[in-house]
């Protein structure tokens, strides 16, 4: 029986065919056989089937004989945490985050939240669930235990913010009615207990499996007038909105203007950068130069790596950089495991804008007029190789610099782009960029999809 739900980095399938509890069961024995583990953390999102899926999972790891903490409903970060600090072998939450309703998945680490993706072991986990060729039932299964952890998550997460030196803010926060919202709670009752003046605005606070205002995405056109528009009613200072794992975090600045995940990374790495001088940066290769002055005038060395959070997880531990960013909102912390978190970036966020005395606004309206971006922009072709070839045979001549770290990244003085094709779909995703040429940015955007889509 071939198991479909297995991806590059996860597990994410649809409901019934794809994924079930018979399934989940396997997946959690071949984990542990896998990981030979003597304890996992398990934690699951607000999905109606994330229970039991989480149930079948780990009940195949107590049958393997491994304990097993059950986070509860919770987000991904919070079992990355867990794995790491309750001195795990392995973690798994049961989430599919911004997938269609009908779905549900499975995102898997091992110790120290280490990810597992097909080449450090999902491959070889699928092949032990679809030929149920894990390790015998052992004669003691494991001890369930469910526990509270979020105090420690969230007294983790006040180690990234001065709140003494928070300034008076007013922030709306979307939780999509995802997982978000118990989370913020306790971390709103921490800033407060130290006396932080910030006042929170709730939209979508409650989690409600029927998603009844859209499945949480906040890159969805559609969704995304709701955080801004909440901003301006309540003249709030700053717009922040999840996905439904929270494990990805958007802005909006005091005029509810939706910022690209681009500008956010290099805000942060100045932030980290302000508390940690000399420090390394990852970033992925799709819009680059922001990132790049701003680490460089901050003092600290800028590192490129693949785009994708297995690719950036591994490039961070091995240059011991303390933070790592991507356009797409995933940012990754060393302190967190070199894990990806949606609750750390708004915290830095906040303390930077303290530390400054300035507007998100203010700060990103500058880097944003100095390099312009359309944003990512996707095109289906009918052949996404030639449609690559056909656009770097166009410009390699003229070209100052052509890299293939990710895709296709070609460099001229006063513009660049990157082009990178879908792992999954016949997708070709386009980022351009100048030096402060807004019209430069549109006739080249408009010149390459031209080519892409001829």
């Amino acid at each position: 029986m071939e198991l479909t739900c297995f991806k590059a980095y996860d597990i994410r399938g649809q409901l019934g065919t794809e994924l079930n509890t018979e399934i989940a069961y396997r997946i959690g024995r071949a984990f542990a056989t896998f990981l030979k583990p003597k304890k996992v953390v398990v934690g699951w999102d607000v999905r109606e089937t994330s229970p039991e899926l989480k149930d079948a999972f780990a009940q195949g790891v107590l049958d393997f004989g491994a304990d097993v903490v059950d986070l509860g409903m919770c987000g991904t970060e919070e079992v990355y945490f867990g794995t790491k600090f309750l001195n795990a072998e392995g973690g798994c939450m049961v989430t599919a985050s911004h997938n269609p309703i009908n779905y549900n998945g499975m995102k898997m680490v091992r110790e120290e939240a280490k990810p597992i993706s097909a080449d450090t072991g999902l491959a070889d986990i699928k092949a032990m669930a679809e030929a149920e060729t894990y390790a015998e039932k052992a004669q003691t299964p494991g001890k369930l235990t469910v526990i509270d952890n979020r105090a420690a998550y969230v007294e983790h997460l006040m180690t990234y913010v001065d709140v003494e030196g928070l300034k008076p803010m007013k922030l709306v926060v979307n939780a999509g009615n995802g997982a978000a919202g118990p989370s913020l709670d306790a971390i709103e009752a921490a800033l407060l207990a130290k006396g932080a003046p910030i006042e929170f605005i709730k939209v979508n606070h409650e989690p409600n499996a029927a998603f009844p205002n859209g499945i949480p995405n906040p890159l969805l056109h559609e969704q995304q007038p709701v955080t801004g528009k909440a901003v301006k009613d309540n003249k709030a200072d700053l717009g922040i909105a999840w996905d439904g794992d929270f494990d990805r975090c958007f802005f909006w600045d005091e005029d509810a203007n939706f910022i690209e995940g681009y500008y956010i990374v290099g805000l942060l790495a100045e932030a980290f950068l302000a508390q940690r001088p000399g420090s390394k940066i990852v970033y992925d290769p799709r819009l680059v130069w922001n990132t790049v002055e701003i680490v460089e005038a901050s003092g600290g060395e800028a590192i490129q790596s693949v785009s994708g959070h297995a690719f950036i997880k591994e490039r961070m531990r091995k240059e011991d950089a303390v933070y790592g960013g991507e356009m797409s909102a995933h940012h990754y912390f060393k302190d967190f495991a070199y894990a990806d978190s949606g609750m750390i970036p708004w915290l830095l966020i906040i303390d930077l804008l303290s530390r400054k005395q300035t507007t998100l606004k203010a700060l990103v309206e500058e880097r944003m007029a100095k390099f312009p971006s359309p944003g990512e922009i996707n095109s289906k072709v009918a052949d996404a190789d030639e449609a690559m070839n056909r656009v770097e045979a166009a410009y390699k001549d003229s070209a100052k610099k052509i890299e293939k770290v990710d895709g296709l990244s070609v460099e001229f003085d006063e513009w660049r782009f990157n082009l990178r094709k879908s792992n999954t779909e016949p997708v070709i995703r386009l980022n351009v960029e100048t030096r402060a040429d807004k019209e430069l940015m549109d006739e080249k955007t408009q010149e390459l999809l031209a080519l892409i889509r001829q």
